[in-house]
């Protein structure tokens, strides 16, 4: 086409562009060249760039559509402290609070150590090297989610959230700080640190069965999870032989007992203490109560292994080893020769090789009081659940579990589940005599 001919065709358009025909399709069509370059830029990379004028495509709008937390807004929380169970309740606790703050929560740092009031002499271990990141994420998809400080991209500030404390600082105050840090300017950082107690010290908030989720995607990283499979192959091991000297044949897997034995002396003056601040006289247990409870068990096949479950002062005291009814054969970590995989590894990883091995067991029998045994009892309730059984108190099931400090019918230990419509997880945190059977 030649000059004069654009010329006209330019004079044509112009003219037919003054009516309001023209000038109605002339909106239609850049609307509909604009509506293009939109959706491609979109679908390439989230950010169009027009002249000087950037239109950002929040991250969080197209990583969220998926799994419902938002991926530029952050959580930080103190150290996480104390015993193996304490940290994991505190660790679901600061996951259920990102989670109402639609926040991801910002890997934290547990304890390798155990100490109560030293806090400089706590050992910090990367949350990674303990449990397994990716797969935490990927089980609790949707629920909640952790977030490494490399995804930063350190746009804003970070806002200071100091918690509060003392009798005046309710369960209502600390809720509603919550909810107006979820809204208006805070939710503009994108971190908030929380600053102040330790998680397990906040205020609870949250339903025993969203704490089941949460306990439910952690795994285990490989190293540690191995070395809990050796323990129990041994104690397996040992059952087979001694049945198959008795019985004449051998057993691919014999079943074992794991008791989570609470006698040492700094417990039994807790719970001591305990029972006359509550008025509650079925917590602490002795000895020889522990070992006729769990003899009296019925259905217990002969001879049977029983793993004991106990702290390193106790494993010099030749006491917990006599006195067990005969056909249950007690073995702890020193006897069954193990106790060197303990020895290479801090406190929390101890104690998370011994909450596997009594996690793995076909019967477990431990201490209401004990967030250790508390935890364990609902991990096995959430198997039994997954199986359609909702009570075990007059069935023989799978997974079963036993408190030794509350006496059944013929002095045998109660049946135990965990209650999962309980509004708090008080009850675990705390102990309770209340044990759903």
């Amino acid at each position: 086409m030649d000059l004069s001919s654009n010329c006209k065709l330019s004079r044509l358009f112009s003219c037919h562009l003054s009516s309001v025909p023209c000038k109605c399709l002339a909106l239609v069509t850049v609307a509909l060249f604009f509506r293009a370059i939109l959706l491609h830029s979109f679908s390439g990379h989230g950010v169009i760039q027009w002249d000087n004028l950037e239109l950002v495509l929040s991250s969080s709008v197209l990583l969220n559509a998926d799994d419902g937390i938002r991926r530029d807004k952050f959580l930080e929380v103190p150290q996480i402290v104390w015993g193996l169970n304490n940290q994991k309740i505190a660790f679901a606790r600061a996951c259920l609070t990102a989670r109402m703050l639609n926040r991801t929560l910002l890997m934290p740092s547990l304890s390798a150590s155990l100490f109560y009031k030293e806090i400089d002499r706590l050992q910090p271990i990367s949350f990674d090297k303990v449990f397994q990141f990716e797969r935490f994420n990927s089980r609790c998809n949707g629920f909640v989610r952790l977030g490494h400080y490399s995804d930063l991209k350190n746009q804003t500030g970070v806002y200071d959230l100091q918690k509060g404390s003392g009798r005046k600082w309710t369960v209502e105050r600390d809720m509603e700080q919550l909810k107006q840090s979820s809204i208006g300017s805070v939710d503009e950082y994108e971190v908030i640190r929380i600053i102040g107690k330790n998680p397990f010290l906040w205020h609870d908030h949250w339903p025993v069965k969203d704490y089941g989720r949460v306990f439910e995607c952690l795994v285990l990283v490989d190293e540690i999870a191995k070395e809990a499979d050796k323990v129990v192959s041994k104690i397996r091991q040992i059952g087979t032989q001694l049945r198959s000297k008795t019985e004449g044949s051998s057993l691919p897997s014999a079943p074992y007992i794991a008791v989570h034995m609470r006698v040492e002396i700094d417990w039994m003056i807790h719970c001591k203490k305990l029972e006359q601040r509550s008025g509650i006289n079925r917590i602490c247990s002795s000895k020889q109560e522990i070992m006729e409870r769990v003899g009296n068990i019925v259905g217990l096949e002969s001879p049977t292994v029983v793993y004991l479950a106990v702290a390193d002062s106790l494993l010099n005291d030749s006491s917990i080893l006599s006195g067990w009814k005969k056909g249950l054969l007690p073995f702890e970590k020193k006897k069954l020769g193990v106790d060197g995989i303990y020895k290479k590894h801090p406190y929390l990883i101890q104690s998370a090789i011994d909450y596997e091995v009594c996690s793995r067991a076909d019967i477990f029998v431990g201490n209401s009081f004990s967030t250790f045994s508390s935890l364990i009892v609902l991990e096995r309730t959430q198997k039994m659940i997954r199986m359609g059984i909702t009570s075990s108190c007059d069935i023989d099931v799978n997974w079963p579990a036993y408190a030794y400090n509350i006496p059944g019918d013929s002095n045998r230990p109660q049946k135990w589940m965990t209650d999962m419509s309980d509004s708090s997880l008080k009850a675990i945190s705390y102990g309770t005599d209340f044990i759903s059977c």
